[in-house]
């Protein structure tokens, strides 16, 4: 087991794990995630281990269902005991997001994930990351879809 700095949020069934700065907008982007249906896993600090073969997050237990709300304080929200990875979202600045970016992967306990890099505080960003988890989830992300490749689709 590996403690990380970051935010772990439960979306279209998978931990989507926020990596950034201190500020950055961790806590920020997952209370909107969260507002929109997500489920808190851990805000802050992160427990990561593998679990069955699984990449696996959890919040230490005195973190456990809390989220500092900037401004306001510390405050309990609906949360799931742990999830399973499935995607990296490093949080950077508006510059550093790349308008059609290459297929990447973070490495996380020898395990490659699938990874983005989003602005926290733009306002599509939690849509960006429910569309981004769920084709994470699908193992689609990053793949250009068919019909715009010209390329006939798989049979099925």
């Amino acid at each position: 087991m590996v403690t990380i700095h970051g935010t772990c949020v439960l979306v279209a069934g998978i931990g989507v794990l926020l990596r950034g700065p201190s500020g950055g907008g961790k806590s920020d982007v997952a209370l909107r995630l969260i507002d929109g249906g997500a489920l808190l896993v851990a805000d802050d600090r992160v427990e990561l281990r593998m679990d069955q073969g699984r990449l696996t997050a959890t919040a230490p237990a005195t973190l456990a269902g809390l989220i500092e709300v900037r401004g306001v304080g510390i405050l309990p929200v609906p949360a799931a005991e742990s999830a399973p990875v499935g995607l990296v979202v490093d949080l950077v600045p508006h510059d550093g997001v790349e308008r059609l970016p290459e297929p990447d992967t973070a490495i996380l306990l020898d395990t490659a994930v699938p990874r983005v890099a989003l602005a926290a505080f733009d306002a599509s960003t939690p849509a960006k990351l429910r569309l981004a988890a769920a084709a994470a989830g699908a193992g689609t992300l990053g793949l250009v879809p068919y019909r715009m490749t010209g390329e006939a689709a798989p049979a099925p």
